[in-house]
């Protein structure tokens, strides 16, 4: 499989969003009628999207209000809403950073410790105004945070790095044994984040309840650039589900599988779920809802790193409610609002009735997709020549 690109070297051909088109087939369904909800750690969401832990786009509130809406939002249990007793302050300053000093400002940032009370706080708060308390934290903080996060009423935990393995290999510091980490915790726990056949076997082998994949797609992360890592997402999500559809097979169990990044569009989103995906996480699309933080910027989790960030601060702007981003009206041309409504119609003229379906839509190679016919549009710098 590849093709060679040297001697004794091969690679394989990968593909993004933009490089597919997705083919209606013998039947059309009417959108009001298709399912779109996910089940995950035993529970139904009315809406198959997660917003990511960032925190550009997830505090109290959003969480609260993405709830009532039927979805999840992640808070970030490493970032400033667990750092500072008032972010909003912090947040100001970090909005009204220039470009050249935003990177160094949320460098600084981020030095100031984490406080355990504010974790147990921010998850009570969440619970107190019936929302679904969804955390995250990097490997290295998980069994401290966790014991806090679930004696709070947390509902579910992600451990999230740049890139996890079941084989981290470290002399400097213990690594985290994922199974046992699973094992004994009281709640279902996400995984994350992969990118392979292999590595997603080996991961829901720990008895991960689902798994995030993709690894430097997202709109701020830079990781692609500074390390040269990352698979395309389509891609990605393909050899992921096989993985789960594999582990399923064999041992009964199903482990949703979640495309995390490069989706800022409701055709990006369809297109993952053709691909295999049991729900997606995006972040730059929900940074720009009137309820997101980060007043109307957005920066990845890597952006804070001391010595070598892998994220940038963003200006995505406010374009409207978080109701409207996922239900509409849409307000604008792009196809970044009514990502429900997009999914919605996308299924029903695919003439899939649920998301499984949606699983076995015929998926074609088309770089011309995003070309084709728009001359005016990328002129005008309109629609889906923005």
């Amino acid at each position: 499989m590849g093709e060679w690109i040297g001697i004794g070297k091969r690679a394989r051909r990968c593909y993004g969003f933009d490089e597919i088109a997705l083919v209606p087939g013998d039947k059309t369904v009417n959108p009001a009628e298709v399912d779109t909800s996910l089940e995950i750690v035993g529970r139904n969401f009315s809406i198959p999207i997660m917003a990511a832990a960032m925190d550009g786009v997830v505090d109290v509130d959003f969480a609260v209000a993405m709830s009532k809406l039927g979805g999840i939002a992640v808070l970030n249990l490493d970032g400033v809403q667990t750092r500072y007793e008032n972010p909003g302050e912090v947040l100001d300053r970090i909005a009204k950073a220039s470009p050249q000093e935003a990177t160094e400002l949320i460098q600084r940032v981020y030095t100031t410790p984490i406080k355990e009370k504010l974790i147990k706080k921010r998850v009570e708060q969440i619970k107190q105004r019936k929302g679904t308390a969804v955390v995250s934290c990097i490997p290295a903080h998980a069994e401290t945070f966790a014991k806090i996060a679930v004696g709070a009423g947390a509902d579910i935990f992600v451990v999230q790095s740049t890139v996890t393995t079941t084989k981290h290999i470290a002399k400097e510091y213990k690594s985290l044994d994922l199974e046992a980490f699973c094992r004994k915790m009281k709640i279902p726990v996400i995984l994350g984040n992969c990118v392979t056949y292999e590595t997603t076997l080996a991961l829901m082998e720990t008895g991960a309840s689902g798994l995030l994949v993709g690894v430097g797609p997202g709109a701020a992360c830079t990781t692609r650039g500074v390390l040269g890592i990352g698979v395309p997402q389509v891609t990605t999500t393909v050899d992921a589900a096989a993985a789960r559809d594999f582990f399923f097979k064999t041992k009964g169990r199903y482990v949703p599988i979640i495309t995390d990044g490069g989706m800022n569009r409701g055709g990006d989103i369809c297109k993952a779920f053709a691909s295999g995906a049991d729900a997606v996480m995006i972040g730059s699309s929900f940074a720009r809802a009137q309820e997101a933080p980060g007043r109307g910027y957005h920066w990845g989790m890597a952006t804070s790193h001391m010595n070598l960030p892998r994220g940038t601060r963003i200006y995505v702007g406010t374009t409207g409610s978080l109701k409207e981003i996922l239900f509409g009206p849409a307000k604008v041309d792009d196809g970044s609002q009514n990502l429900i409504g997009a999914l919605k119609t996308s299924m029903g003229s695919l003439g899939a009735t649920n998301l499984k379906e949606m699983h076995n839509v015929e998926i074609i190679i088309a770089p011309s997709i995003q070309t084709e016919g728009k001359i005016f549009q990328v002129g005008q710098r309109v629609g889906m020549g923005k």
